[in-house]
């Protein structure tokens, strides 16, 4: 008996001639990459890319973050044009400047990291916002040097400055360049707290590396999303190298606020809500 019959199977049929299709247009559902569940996309977006089944965070782009954190129509961009070069010539599985283009094309960004000035009812602040669709947000030259105007203009306009960071580390393909933004974003949020200016980091899941061990872990308040993964190396490296067992939730966020290294674990729906209260009691 075919399946499609009007027997014990009928409730399976296929449509008769001139029967219009169902069309689900692609892109409309996506997979929670925690739980498995089906996500509606438009559903998923209005909940800030939380799922609404096990709470898992998932990726956000750093413009769909600028909204979520400002005025509306407040944020101007800055330094929009600084673009990365392949001034090593370095070549891993293909040359770093043609990754690069893939990755502008992909993301209609010049680089990981997009800065600029805001408002967050109605308090004047600078705000950079990490984007790991950029080659995993890794900290090369440009993203050092956005992050050092920002900070810079912050200081000389006596702003509070706000970063964002999800980033798998240094940019391996520009050496020590990459490395030199440690202690160069470091010095300007040193220079930015010596002026009595405060400054707040959100770490978004991933933060690692060289983010991490720089202007990530250096905030006046550190905040972190929940499940977040915050560290330098990763846990399998971590534990290879100490051939032993690492503790449960090594790495996320609540391990690191019980362990002291954060403030707050707040939900994305609160953040909004956390950042104004912030710059309320911080403001000059």
């Amino acid at each position: 008996m075919s399946l499609f019959s009007s027997g014990k199977y009928s409730t399976l049929r296929m449509p008769t001639s001139g029967e219009r299709k169902m069309v689900i247009p692609d892109g409309s559902w996506v997979k929670c990459k925690n739980c498995g569940q089906t996500l509606y996309t438009d559903r998923l977006h209005d909940n800030l890319l939380v799922c609404w089944y096990c709470n898992c965070h998932l990726p956000m782009s750093a413009h769909a973050r600028i909204v979520s954190l400002t005025d509306p129509d407040s944020f101007v961009e800055m330094d929009r044009g600084l673009k990365s070069i392949d001034s090593l010539g370095f070549t891993d599985s293909k040359p770093y400047s043609a990754r690069l283009e893939e990755n502008v094309k992909k993301t209609s960004l010049n680089d990981a990291i997009v800065c600029g000035s805001a408002r967050l009812d109605g308090h004047p602040y600078m705000l950079g916002v990490m984007d790991f669709r950029f080659m995993g947000a890794s900290m090369g030259s440009v993203v050092g040097e956005k992050i050092a105007r920002m900070v810079e203009r912050a200081t000389a306009e006596k702003l509070s400055v706000v970063i964002v960071t999800a980033s798998g580390g240094a940019r391996m393909q520009e050496g020590i360049l990459s490395l030199m933004q440690m202690p160069k974003t470091c010095a300007v949020l040193e220079r930015h707290a010596e002026a009595g200016l405060p400054y707040f980091a959100i770490l978004t899941n991933p933060t690692y590396g060289g983010v991490t061990a720089s202007f990530a872990a250096v905030g006046d308040v550190i905040i972190a999303e929940p499940g977040a993964m915050i560290g330098f190396a990763g846990p399998r490296v971590i534990q290879e190298t100490t051939n032993s067992k690492l503790p449960e939730g090594f790495q996320t966020a609540e391990f690191l606020l019980e362990k002291g290294l954060i403030d707050r674990v707040v939900e994305r729906k609160n953040l909004r809500k956390e950042l104004g209260l912030l710059l309320e009691f911080f403001k000059k």
